[in-house]
């Protein structure tokens, strides 16, 4: 019973820990305290993918054509402002590319730079959207391992960055990601209008290598700053290590299955 206590009382302190040793200036924004509101997000998106395909398997398919269209332009507009403000905020508050520590002060240059990582956290909660509008129209096979792992963790990731290291060298992945997602989101918004603009769709391959091409940009400036002399976490750095290299693995793999495979099944 003591020990059943014990454990217990370690895990209150756990999580106390992780309520009060994070950023002060973020703790009362949306979703930021506590991590229970994003974990509950998180199992609800588990469950609508489990049930979801479940409950559309006698249904006809959704038609979102309008519902596409707004979505996809409207998050091309969002990444194009958290570009703007990350590289803005970056630029004014003269970040430094190879060190870059958090400046947890109220300067409003640094307030500046916590709101856009709150931003482009929140906006990864929203792309959770995709899956469901992928099971709306029975796009199940769009379902993939992949798909899953990079929304659901990206939640949780930019969770973390915001509740502890809201700015610093963080915001390099945060600026790197909106521009690609500027240009993922602009050709689904594209594809969207319909079947006519394919022919002006023929890129998707290097959007591919584009968002490949991020994880390796990430997963160098990390490796430096981790062995770096430089005043940001290391457990951070070692958590954004991991993850890209996971990402850079099923990046690849989907590369070369979706395109050479194909290629050379035609030849």
């Amino acid at each position: 019973g003591c020990n059943v206590v014990t454990k217990w009382q370690k895990l209150q302190l756990f999580y106390q820990d992780i309520l009060e040793n994070g950023d002060k200036r973020t703790d009362s924004w949306l979703l930021v305290y506590s991590p229970v509101p994003i974990t509950c997000i998180f199992l609800c998106y588990l469950i609508i993918i489990w049930v979801g395909p479940k409950l559309m398997a006698n249904r006809q398919p959704v038609n979102l054509k309008p519902v596409l269209i707004v979505y996809n332009f409207a998050m091309v507009c969002l990444s194009a402002y958290m570009f703007y403000e990350f590289t803005a905020s970056a630029w004014l508050a003269r970040y430094s590319l190879l060190c870059q520590p958090v400046d947890y002060s109220n300067h409003p240059l640094a307030l500046r730079m916590a709101r856009v990582c709150w931003w482009f956290f929140f906006s990864k909660v929203i792309e959770l959207s995709d899956t469901i509008f992928f099971i709306l129209r029975k796009k199940n096979s769009q379902l993939t391992f992949l798909h899953i792992y990079h929304h659901a963790t990206m939640i949780f990731n930019w969770w973390a960055g915001v509740k502890y290291v809201a700015g610093g060298q963080s915001f390099l992945i945060g600026l790197i990601n909106s521009l690609v997602h500027i240009v993922m989101y602009l050709y689904y918004g594209l594809a969207a209008l319909g079947p006519h603009m394919n022919k002006y769709l023929w890129w998707k391959r290097y959007l591919t290598s584009l968002q490949l091409l991020q994880f390796f940009i990430v997963t160098m400036h990390t490796t430096c700053n981790l062995f770096a002399d430089c005043d940001f976490p290391d457990s951070m750095n070692t958590v954004v290590l991991t993850y890209s290299l996971s990402l850079i693995i099923l990046f690849s793999n989907f590369y070369y299955q979706s395109y050479l495979t194909k290629k050379t099944k035609s030849i």
